[in-house]
């Protein structure tokens, strides 16, 4: 891991100040409710990870979220930007320590791929037992209609067990893999300026 020189913390600051630009370049998906939003965020997250190591990915992160809420207040009750640094995390610190064992194309492939999976088991635990239950209890909004929301889009979903398991699962899964595809498209160009 490099050492956080005055150099590597601009840019930390320069990818994090990207990644909250991609944050708003967001997209829902048919089979989700609307509160569940794709962005490109974590592009800038895994480029800077891959370039920089797992700490510098954290921070980067980090570093979005409150450059998110210092522009533009909280709508979910701070909810989602809870859920977008802890999912941010699992899937970008993993590729991030993966990759910095061997840095090759295989190796950031395998990265990424842990990196996705990881990420697909903490959104569907975290939404479980956390994320789903904060939502209803700090906007009044019972479990069966957040269930409802999503029984509406996939009808075999009937509770909250089917509604992670049919709609947060292939969302982080898709999730995963464009963010995955955009990153090793971009990589290659653009770590010859995080190198010098």
């Amino acid at each position: 891991m490099k050492h956080f020189t005055v150099k590597t913390l601009a840019k930390i600051a320069i990818l994090s100040t990207i990644s909250f630009i991609l944050m708003y370049m967001e997209f829902p998906l048919p089979f989700v409710p609307s509160f569940y939003k794709i962005d490109f965020s974590e592009v800038s997250v895994l480029i800077g990870g891959f370039a920089l190591g797992p700490l510098a990915a954290f921070c980067i992160e980090g570093l979005k979220i409150i450059l998110k809420l210092l522009f533009k207040p909280t709508t979910t009750a701070f909810v989602g930007e809870f859920a977008n640094f802890l999912i941010g995390i699992a899937f970008a610190v993993p590729a991030a320590v993966i990759y910095a064992k061997n840095k090759t194309k295989k190796t950031a492939a395998a990265g990424m791929v842990c990196g996705t999976l990881i990420m697909t088991v903490v959104g569907v635990l975290l939404n479980y037992f956390v994320l789903l239950p904060m939502y209803s209890r700090l906007y009044g909004i019972p479990m069966d209609a957040l269930v409802g929301m999503g029984t509406a889009l996939i009808p075999a979903i009937r509770d909250r067990l089917t509604f992670v398991l049919l709609a947060v699962t292939p969302f982080n899964i898709i999730k995963g893999v464009i963010v995955s595809i955009l990153t090793m498209l971009l990589y290659k160009h653009i770590s010859p300026l995080l190198h010098r």
